[in-house]
């Protein structure tokens, strides 16, 4: 493993900072981590991780201080208001100075990802995407692990989606465009699907690889004999919409164990990055039932969160 100081800092900013090759291996490294956790395994020893979040989390802080823990770091948590930041220093000298710090800060925001490019233009500490308004870059990563766990395999897995193409929809996409063989399929209302430019993205990209990315909004026109059905909170980060009848439109999104049984062979699994809305995205029949690894999935993100980790400082 090469020294901090020797490695110019492995940003992920996004899922595509991954190349095809490196997401496999943090998927598997992932997997083999919750499968037999290796206590020997703490690359971080006597180091200090940075978690900075602007916004409430329940799953990705909590998951990211106990990863960072478990490979050997200590961690310094910051608010919103307790950076120098809050008082007209700049990010980029705010950057420079946690850099002679910390191992790595790992950053989450509603908003855009600017600010974390900006914390990025320093070259010696990782900066890490715990969630932007256009991206969530280790969900996609515990998604992939989950599904590799429960299915086996990620080649000719095909995921169907259901709900507002929102971050966790565009990190999936890219992710799933990088994975030979995998097939999404996003079913959004009109209006609420993937971005463009992440869409197109991630279908040149699965042209690429030997993936196949598709986006349609009509719920009546499903694939069948899918392997993963996964949906997501229709109100991503909690935020209203402008819409004042978008819940009509998001109704027959809705997936329900009529819908399962639509789409769904002997093995197909179900798949939330929660907090779910029960009763709205999801109802408690799916996300308590026996096909649902919506709590085996959150606790990927420990195990992704770990990965990552290891991956930034070249340990893996």
């Amino acid at each position: 493993m090469l020294a901090a100081s020797a490695m110019k800092a492995k940003h992920v900013l996004s899922i595509l900072d991954f190349g095809s090759d490196e997401i496999l291996k943090i998927v598997e490294k992932a997997v083999a981590l919750k499968a037999a956790p290796d206590n020997a395994f703490m690359p971080l020893q006597g180091r200090t991780i940075g978690i900075y979040f602007k916004c409430s989390s329940t799953r990705t802080r909590t998951s990211f201080t106990v990863a960072a823990h478990r490979l050997g770091a200590q961690t310094i948590h910051y608010g919103p208001e307790d950076l120098q930041i809050a008082s007209g220093e700049t990010i980029e000298d705010t950057a420079r100075v946690l850099s002679g710090f910390l191992a790595a800060l790992v950053i989450r925001t509603n908003r855009s990802v600017t600010e974390m490019q900006r914390f990025a233009s320093q070259a010696r500490m990782p900066i890490i995407n715990a969630m932007s308004d256009s991206e969530h870059p280790t969900q996609a990563i515990a998604d992939l692990a989950t599904i590799r766990e429960a299915c086996g395999r990620l080649d000719d897995v095909h995921i169907l989606y259901l709900g507002e193409g929102n971050n966790t929809a565009a990190s999936l996409a890219l992710a799933v465009s990088l994975i030979p063989g995998m097939q999404l399929t996003l079913v959004t209302p009109a209006g609420y699907g993937l971005a463009n430019e992440i869409l197109e993205t991630a279908q040149v990209l699965a042209q690429k690889h030997g993936a196949v990315i598709k986006q349609h909004h009509d719920v009546n026109n499903l694939p069948t004999n899918v392997d993963v059905v996964y949906t997501t909170r229709w109100q991503t980060m909690g935020e209203p919409k402008q819409d004042p009848n978008w819940k009509t439109k998001f109704e027959p999104f809705s997936v329900t164990s009529t819908l399962m049984k639509r789409v769904s062979k002997d093995k197909t699994i179900f798949l939330h990055d929660l907090p779910a809305v029960r009763g709205a995205d999801v109802s408690d029949e799916v996300l308590d039932g026996h096909r649902s690894r919506a709590f085996r999935q959150s606790e990927f993100k420990l195990y992704g969160a770990m990965a990552v980790l290891s991956w930034c400082v070249g340990a893996i």
